[in-house]
């Protein structure tokens, strides 16, 4: 009997995908993570299912920096009006960095540093208070809501106190105001000041706002008018259900320098 030959680029075909399958890891993964990574689906050899789905990726949420002034007006209104309800809405896509310092300066007399600031000694006091709730509370669930109800009193300075016990009840007042009055506050204002003379392009009026990094104008404009759909038109995942909602519009006149 004649016997059939096997070709040779079969034959080489055949031990590839053997040393294939045995050269794969070990699938320890539930099946919840096995389209995390194409590694995982390779293990698990589920590739052609997760290719099909994109393989999950991992997106950045969009970080909104604001540069700004404790007593400034345009600065409360952004930060009332538009930051703080757009961050409750869209907190899951979304990082805010607060940056209490604005247009004010700084100099250094004996090895410390003295700041003067636009709307004079009480919006420094105002400054350093927001500053030491956010070094004291470390969590923004927890320190920006105190410092949206501080900005949104009449008086952001008579209201620090009652908005901490209203939100912190646990966190005596002494806490922070130690840090107000130490060398703890003056050192983390001074690096506000560091941040703020950082910024390129060079700030020229506060509130400053940054997306991902970036100032421009436009952006500007665009957080001002409208930070909630600004936020869920630069977010490159799925979109949140509340994405689907409009914001209104709302702008102050800017602290100049």
């Amino acid at each position: 009997m004649r016997r059939m030959r096997v070709p040779a680029v079969l034959v080489c075909l055949l031990i590839w995908a053997v040393k294939e399958v045995d050269a794969r890891p070990p699938c320890n993964y539930p099946p919840s993570q096995w389209c995390s990574s194409y590694q995982i689906a390779t293990a698990c050899q589920v590739e052609h299912k997760c290719l099909a789905y994109k393989l999950k990726k991992k997106v950045d949420p969009v970080v909104i920096s604001l540069y700004y002034e404790s007593l400034c007006e345009a600065c409360r209104g952004f930060l009332v009006l538009q930051l703080f309800p757009t961050w409750l809405m869209l907190h899951d896509i979304m990082n805010v960095t607060l940056v209490p310092y604005g247009n004010a300066m700084e100099k250094n007399e004996s090895g410390k540093w003295i700041f003067s600031c636009q709307h004079g000694e009480q919006e420094c006091t105002g400054n350093m208070i927001e500053t030491c709730l956010m070094q004291t509370l470390k969590d923004p669930f927890r320190y920006f809501p105190v410092i949206f109800c501080m900005e949104s009193g009449d008086n952001v300075l008579a209201a620090a106190q009652l908005c901490l016990k209203v939100y912190e009840p646990d966190v005596q007042w002494a806490n922070v105001e130690s840090c107000v009055n130490g060398d703890l506050g003056n050192k983390l204002m001074h690096h506000n000041a560091e941040l703020t003379r950082a910024l390129n392009p060079p700030h020229k009026y506060v509130p400053w706002i940054l997306v991902n990094g970036k100032h421009t104008e436009d952006l500007e404009m665009q957080a001002v008018n409208s930070l909630f759909n600004l936020v869920c038109s630069t977010y490159s995942g799925k979109k949140p259900a509340a994405c689907a909602k409009a914001e209104g519009t709302t702008s102050f006149p800017k602290c100049m320098i």
